[in-house]
């Protein structure tokens, strides 16, 4: 299930605004990823982690208005390319619409980035976790699980395969 970092500077949302972004952010995620946002075991997964840089600077200058920086980290075969892309534009949106009324509506403000973290290396609870053992959790069936790893993860290879064709 997704870690999401957050880099959102002080300041450049209402408190409200911001907390209802971050809560969107996370059935965003958890929907790309195939899992029900409304779902307690998927949702007691789903971390997300607010920064609040002390400066950024575009062209070595204060911008003249906020940018993002937001960082999705999936296990390996959560998003296919179409989810990736979907996903990004999601984000993308909730992030702008959380701004006030009436500033300047930038995509190019917002960066995105989506992490696959290869099958073998998530750690939790003292131990690696594999995509079976996480789907296994929200679903309540190990075998349901591992069905759903295998198939995700072979879409990842195949896709992973076409770009070094």
């Amino acid at each position: 299930m997704p870690m999401l970092d957050a880099y959102i500077p002080d300041g450049a949302l209402e408190a409200d605004a911001e907390r209802r972004l971050l809560a969107t952010l996370t059935d965003i995620l958890l929907s790309h990823e195939g899992a029900d946002p409304a779902d307690p075991k998927a949702r007691s997964l789903a971390w997300v982690f607010l920064h609040r840089p002390e400066s950024m600077l575009v062209a070595g200058e204060d911008p003249d208005l906020p940018r993002y920086r937001i960082i999705a980290s999936v296990p390996e075969g959560q998003l296919d390319n179409e989810n990736r892309a979907s996903m990004v534009h999601a984000v993308t949106d909730a992030v702008l619409d959380a701004e006030p009324e009436g500033r300047a509506r930038d995509p190019f403000r917002v960066w995105v980035f989506t992490n696959q973290v290869p099958e073998g290396t998530w750690g939790g609870g003292g131990t690696i976790v594999g995509l079976a053992d996480i789907a296994g959790f929200v679903t309540g069936d190990a075998e349901a699980g591992a069905t759903h790893a295998k198939k995700r993860l072979a879409i990842t290879k195949a896709e992973r395969d076409a770009i070094f064709a």
